[in-house]
């Protein structure tokens, strides 16, 4: 099967991947079979939830989401069967938002490049004009070859121009691809705002509650030395000192109490914050990869869009140089000889010899009147036919004369 792409061009079709997985995607499988139990990049096994790989050209289906979140659970926040890491650990999040800076710098780069081959296209597009407009080739030929030269300096100009459009065509696809960028840029934008916002509200959250459990392991210690001190003092006769140890000690298992309430309240707290970061930070893993899905599928897109502009080029030259070569297969020697003969003839009879004539003799010789003495130089027969050696091209014959290279 023929599957068509942007751009106007046909491919044969591929379902099957290879070893390596999908050409495209990196699937391991078959793809385009919807109960494939195939596992691939994204980690799950076929009947996992999964979206079709937005290629234009083989169909693929690949799980959705997951990727990112994979990520960040081995990275930022531990998963089952690990240890869990430091609350505060951001390492999972910030390696997607490098992945992503890195992904719109990629963007940026090929559009740069855009904008380098349009620059290229458009300086050989004027130069090949001007050439085709200034420079002479083959002004004072006749006739059939005359005509031949006309069409090929037309199609000339034809080709610069088309490399002009390229150009043109080229700078609208590098405007796509920037407009795209800064979409993404935006949309991220919102995303990261709501991220550094939970992160900075996680921090401070976890900071109140380690200065709590601070505050209330102090106060245990604290009830701790009241409790040994009124032990210590059980055998002392001074009862007003005992008093004040009972009282010291009575004050301090309140301040215990206190201390912990107010501790399982931030704990109770950052739990809360943590469940809130966690369910932002499951919605922030599923919008960055659905970009990064979408800016893979446009960035291959707009590269696959970009290689077919350039084979049209090469194909609408082709058509326009084959243009040159029907007029050149019009051209006649014999005929162009024959209208260079007839526009600068000057007759067919050659002019009469000087005849000698002697000072002295009173008679001249002279040639009879109106008859010529000369030999009739008007042609006759056949043309002769352009002499080739053997190391000679092939060449097409016109009128049984060469004339063009095949």
């Amino acid at each position: 099967m023929n599957i068509e792409v942007q751009g106007g061009a046909t491919r044969p079709g591929r379902v099957a991947s290879g070893p390596g997985g999908c050409a495209l995607c990196g699937f391991v499988g078959t793809c385009g079979e919807p109960g494939a139990n195939v596992i691939g990049l994204m980690g799950f096994p076929g009947p996992q939830k999964r979206a079709a790989c937005l290629s234009p050209t083989l169909p693929c289906e690949a799980p959705f989401p997951g990727v990112f979140l994979r990520t960040c659970r081995v990275q930022g926040y531990g998963s089952s069967g690990e240890k869990s890491p430091d609350i505060l650990s951001t390492v999972g999040y910030d390696s997607i938002i490098q992945h992503l800076n890195n992904g719109r710098k990629n963007c940026k780069e090929f559009e740069d490049f855009l904008k380098e081959r349009a620059s290229i296209e458009e300086k050989y597009g004027k130069d090949l004009l001007s050439l085709s407009r200034k420079k002479p080739c083959g002004q004072s030929e006749t006739n059939t070859l005359r005509r031949a030269l006309e069409v090929f300096k037309q199609q000339v100009d034809n080709v610069a121009q088309s490399h002009i459009q390229l150009a043109q065509t080229l700078r609208e696809e590098a405007r796509k691809m920037e407009e795209f960028r800064e979409k993404q840029k935006s949309q991220r934008k919102k995303t990261e705002l709501v991220m550094d916002a939970v992160h900075k509200q996680k921090s401070l959250q976890f900071k109140k509650t380690m200065d709590a459990k601070k505050s209330y392991e102090q106060k245990c210690r604290d009830k701790d030395d009241a409790e040994q001190a009124v032990h210590r003092s059980a055998n002392l006769v001074n009862l007003k000192q005992q008093e004040k140890l009972f009282v010291k000690l009575a004050t301090s298992k309140t301040a215990v109490e206190d201390s912990d309430k107010a501790y399982m309240l931030h704990i109770n707290a950052l739990d809360k914050v943590r469940e809130e970061w966690q369910s932002e930070h499951i919605k922030a893993c599923e919008v960055f990869e659905a970009q990064e899905c979408e800016r893979i599928n446009f960035f291959r897109n707009a590269l696959w869009l970009h290689v077919n502009q350039l084979s049209q080029q090469c194909v609408t030259s082709d058509d326009m140089y084959e243009e040159v070569r029907k007029s050149l297969e019009m051209c006649s020697i014999e005929k162009d000889i024959e209208y260079f003969v007839n526009q600068r003839k000057t007759g067919q009879t050659p002019p009469a010899p000087v005849m000698y004539e002697n000072f002295y003799s009173p008679q001249k010789s002279a040639a009879p009147p109106g008859k010529s003495t000369g030999p009739n130089l008007a042609r006759r027969g056949p043309l002769p036919v352009p002499k080739t050696i053997p190391d000679d091209p092939d060449y097409s014959l016109v009128d049984n004369y060469s004339l063009i290279y095949q």
